[in-house]
């Protein structure tokens, strides 16, 4: 039976401490990573959210150059970086605040605004660091419950919301269960969230959507001082590796996320490597990576439509399947098969868009859990 906890580090002999943890750090639950391959697995890695295509060779030669020099400290604030993010996403440098990977900078926009005790609203199940960044900031989670079609409920996350709620998350697509919410229903959430509630929308898996009702983020962020979007070069970009992750928010909480970052936050390479990926022809050539990882879910739901299957409509790079108490016995069965899933005990499995012979292992591993 395959666990849902991969395992960790070798541990050492425990011994007793009379050092205590804070309580909301005791009581985390661990955030599971995708199972990896073993020493000499051969196995189809489709268990984390990755672009299976590695760097460009421009961006590999960026980070050759960039590690020439490691022994000096990077740029702490990634001046040209942000200026980069800022043309790129169509607002102004004093609007973007960079960090480790977009979970880093949730962490700081958590810091920034959330005092022991506040509320944050965000559905579920969503992204699995929520509730970790959430109990690490002192605030408590209020976890609002997807719809039976993996959409995110907003009227009811609207309704969720108190005086002591201070951010609400809109994961959009939703991770795992892969629906992109709607303009016109996120325009009227934004609406009914009062102006003091920071709403936040973590748009990791932008560049795969092609919804076209889904919403224009930017435009929602110029006319509502409260919303902050949250994006990273992790999916698209394919820098999982050297985490780059940023924040879109107006300049006073800019500031204040940028003042509770991690220093120096972001390396040099990594600095680097964004910047070769965002020059125009780097981005043409990445984003038709993306078509083509695109082309492959189309191909992939429309061939487990014609198994049988009945799944959320994804806009991301994966695809999510509602197993319930089945989920750990099928996510065994596909790694017998060679395919490395993320199982989520007793909700579903979600499933990586990877090269076309991994997805083809998918669809006959997903072949069999049907026959059940």
């Amino acid at each position: 039976m395959l666990s849902a906890v991969e395992t960790g580090p070798t541990r050492s002999q425990d011994t007793t401490t009379d050092v205590p943890l804070r309580p909301a750090v005791a009581a985390l639950p661990p955030y599971v990573p995708g199972a990896r391959p073993a020493p000499g697995e051969h196995l189809w890695k489709l268990s984390s959210n990755e672009n299976p295509y590695g760097p460009l060779p421009s961006v590999v030669e960026a980070i050759a150059q960039a590690a020439a020099d490691a022994n000096r400290y990077p740029d702490m604030y990634a001046t040209d970086l942000v200026e980069a993010l800022a043309a790129h996403a169509g607002v102004d440098a004093d609007q973007v605040v960079v960090g480790n990977g977009s979970v880093a900078v949730l962490a700081h926009l958590l810091a920034a605004v959330v005092d022991a005790g506040d509320e944050v609203v965000y559905p579920w199940r969503s992204f699995e660091a929520y509730p970790i960044a959430v109990a690490v900031a002192g605030g408590r989670s209020v976890q609002v419950p997807v719809r039976s079609d993996g959409r995110l409920d907003l009227p009811a996350m609207a309704a969720a919301v108190t005086d002591r709620t201070r951010v609400v998350l809109v994961c959009t697509p939703n991770n795992p269960t892969g629906p992109s919410v709607r303009a016109r229903e996120l325009e009227e959430f934004v609406a009914a969230v009062p102006g003091d509630v920071m709403v936040v929308v973590d748009e990791a898996y932008l560049e795969f959507v092609r919804d076209p009702e889904a919403p224009d983020a930017v435009a929602l962020f110029r006319e509502h001082p409260n919303v902050v979007l949250l994006r990273t070069l992790s999916k698209a970009y394919g820098l999982a590796g050297l985490r780059v992750g940023y924040a879109v928010a107006h300049p006073r909480l800019a500031a204040g996320i940028r003042a509770v970052s991690t220093p120096f936050g972001v390396s040099h390479v990594a600095q680097q490597a964004a910047l070769a990926s965002l020059r125009p022809q780097a981005q043409a050539e990445l984003l038709a990576r993306v078509d083509a990882l695109v082309v492959e879910r189309a191909r992939v739901q429309d061939a487990l439509a014609a198994q049988g299957w009945d799944l959320p409509e994804s806009q991301a790079n994966f695809v999510w399947f509602p197993l319930g108490e089945r989920t750990l016995e099928c996510a065994a069965q596909a790694r017998a098969a060679g395919v490395l899933v993320r199982p989520f005990a007793g909700d579903g499995i979600r499933v990586s868009i990877g090269e076309p012979g991994a997805n083809d292992a998918l669809l006959a591993a997903a072949a069999t859990w049907l026959e059940r």
